[in-house]
């Protein structure tokens, strides 16, 4: 029962994270860029047939490198404390401060809605009830890991059953004869075709609705019987997400034509508005739900990166803590909040870079597994994927990597200029070994000062780490605070 259990939560927490406001979202944007109903439903098939064999090349890496952190974690073992502090940087600066923020915005906005129907909810009222989420739901990570996992067991089932109700009301509009859309004559027209850099950023949209596939590797050391359970959950879940997801987008182009659903800012709401009459308003409390568990499972495994960062000493050393009692990273938690928070009025300019770096760190991470592959030909791996599935994964990447920058060189240029930003940060942060003492005592105190408000106390280490030496330590607590095993 055991084993049987730790599988249904993994597949859960894997579900839960990725299925959130992507599928609310991103069926206009792919939609716009394949140019026809057929091609968008290509480039949702696809997209989850990419994502599950990233995780296939994830699950081996998860438990031969069995440490929480996901890419991080395993790109710092391979190639090294640069890389492994680059993909740090861009993800605690970008990928999930912006990601968590554009969630609690659209689970604010959905909230709000009903609230004010003729007209946009007001800026204040939705930004203040996105920071009330996003303490709320730290508070919960603080306080218990069996109560988040809760919120999240319990959210993800009613996000989808809410997916159902959008499904079976498209399919009995199917039965009703309600299908002209996806008729293979009509659904492969289109005005115009598209380049293959358009077809490039539809996939790209329609891999933030799939973001969150990698996460069940950041809570490695967290899970039972990972050899078992980690591929399980893999293998149920990617394909019931790919099976929902272009259930739903076929749910929608039963009922809205293409122009209606270019023209939609809310395309779960217009379709309820126009199939579901009085009860209408479950829409946006659906897409609240779905929103709510999405940023609960954020907060869950970019907390978990935090300590892992710290661990390695590519972070300070506070946030490498947990509760004494409740062995709940809590500063790692505050850490993620309050960035999250402080970003959220700012999101709109960097949301765009979030797929790019995204796919560059998948890419950057798979690319690896081949490298340890060869540098390490007799380790023993519990789960040894094919040659073909990394291989194939990175010929994809490369091209969608390729067309996108080629597309969208701003914002694609911009987004890699802001993971090299961190170069010089790890140089002068980590590098550098020789810092003044004011420095360290700085760091000391500080330290102290956070132990002291949060109850942190430093876990209980495998022998096999305290017998790796960090390159300088903190010299009231005797762990690494900021310098890398580089």
């Amino acid at each position: 029962m055991g084993p049987n259990f730790a599988s249904y939560t993994l597949f859960l927490l894997s579900s839960g994270n990725i299925i959130g406001s992507g599928i609310f979202i991103s069926p206009k944007g792919v939609l716009e860029h394949s140019g026809s109903v057929g091609l968008a439903l290509v480039v949702w098939v696809l997209g989850g047939c990419i994502a599950a064999l990233g995780s296939l090349c994830y699950a081996e890496l998860g438990v031969t490198i069995p440490k929480s952190g996901g890419d991080y974690s395993y790109v710092t073992e391979i190639f090294g404390g640069l890389m492994g502090f680059l993909l740090l940087w861009s993800a605690v600066l970008i990928m999930y401060p912006t990601t968590l923020a554009v969630i609690a915005l659209t689970f604010s906005s959905y909230v709000l809605q009903p609230v004010f129907p003729n007209c946009v909810p007001p800026y204040m009222a939705t930004r203040m009830l996105s920071a009330t989420c996003l303490l709320l739901l730290t508070w919960v990570n603080c306080s218990s890991v069996r109560m988040a996992t809760r919120i999240q067991d319990v959210f993800t089932v009613g996000k989808l059953m809410a997916l159902g109700l959008i499904i079976v009301v498209g399919l009995v509009q199917i039965c009703n004869g309600n299908y002209e859309a996806l008729t293979p004559q009509v659904a492969f027209s289109m005005e115009r075709t598209p380049s293959v850099g358009q077809i490039a950023l539809a996939f790209l949209q329609a891999s933030f609705a799939f973001s969150g596939w990698n996460f069940l590797n950041y809570v490695t050391e967290e899970v039972v019987e990972p050899r078992r359970n980690l591929p399980r959950a893999i293998y149920i879940s990617i394909p019931l997400v790919t099976f929902v997801y272009t259930l739903t987008n076929i749910a929608y182009f039963s009922s809205m034509s293409p122009e209606e659903l270019l023209s939609s800012n809310a395309v779960a709401v217009t379709f309820g508005e126009k199939l579901l009459g009085m009860f209408s308003v479950i829409m946006p409390i659906s897409v609240a739900l779905s929103t709510f568990g999405g940023i609960n499972g954020y907060l869950f495994t970019s907390s978990r990166l935090c300590f892992s960062g710290a661990r390695e000493g590519h972070l300070p050393s506070l946030l490498a803590m947990i509760h004494y009692k409740n062995c709940t990273p809590i500063p790692a938690l505050l850490c993620a909040a309050t960035i999250v928070i402080l970003c959220i009025g700012e999101t709109h300019n960097l949301i765009n870079y979030v797929s790019f770096i995204n796919y560059l760190s998948y890419g950057v991470t798979i690319a690896g597994l081949l490298y340890y592959r060869w540098k390490k030909p007799n380790l023993y791996r519990p789960i040894k994927v094919n040659l073909l599935v990394p291989v194939c994964y990175l010929m994809f990447w490369a091209l969608l990597l390729g067309f996108s920058l080629y597309s969208e060189p701003v914002v694609c240029g911009v987004g890699l200029v802001i993971m090299l930003t961190g170069v010089p940060v790890y140089f002068l942060g980590v590098h550098w070994k020789e810092k003044p003492k004011c420095i360290y005592t700085f760091i000391e105190r500080a330290t102290y000062v956070g132990q002291r408000l949060c109850f942190v106390v430093f876990p209980q280490f495998d022998p096999i780490e305290i017998a790796t030496p960090s390159e300088w330590t903190d010299r009231s607590s005797g762990r690494s605070s900021l310098s890398a095993n580089s």
